[in-house]
C-alpha cells in the first residue's frame, strides 16, 4: 500500500487537537487519519515543533521549508512525491490518493485532547 507522511506546522500536540481552541480542520483531518490507517494505509505525521530532525532528514520537506518557509505547511509526501501543501486533504481526496471507498463520518467537536480544556497537552 502507498505511504503518506504528513509534515505538519508546529503545533502544541501530535494532532493539534489540543488546547483551548481547537481548529475544525485539525479534527477533520486527526479523524480522517486514524480512518486511513484503520483501512490498512501507512501515514506518518510529523510535528514541525516536536519533530524538527525529520523535516532536515527529509529532502523535499527541508526544501519546501527553505523555498515556501513554515507558514506553507502542512506539507504532504505521497510514495515520495508532493501531493499536497497549505491546507489538511478532505476524507474523498485521501481515499482517491490510497484507491479506498470514502465512508463520510461527521467528526465531532473536540474542545481539547487534555480533557479538562484549561491546558495544552
Amino acid at each position: 500500500m502507498k505511504k503518506l507522511e504528513v509534515f505538519d506546522p508546529a503545533l502544541c500536540c501530535s494532532t493539534g487537537v489540543c488546547g483551548t481552541e481547537v481548529d475544525q480542520a485539525l479534527v477533520d483531518f486527526a479523524t480522517d487519519v486514524d480512518w486511513l490507517k484503520k483501512q490498512g494505509a501507512s501515514i506518518r505525521r510529523f510535528n514541525l515543533a516536536q519533530e524538527p530532525m525529520e523535516f532536515v532528514n527529509n529532502t523535499k520537506a527541508k526544501t519546501f521549508l527553505e523555498t515556501a518557509g513554515a507558514e506553507s505547511l502542512p506539507l504532504l509526501i505521497l510514495d515520495g512525491e508532493i501531493v499536497l501543501t497549505g491546507r489538511y486533504p478532505k476524507r474523498h481526496e485521501l481515499a482517491r490518493w490510497f484507491g479506498i471507498r470514502p465512508n463520510i463520518e461527521k467528526a465531532e467537536i473536540v474542545k481539547s485532547c487534555c480533557g479538562n480544556g484549561k491546558t495544552c497537552c
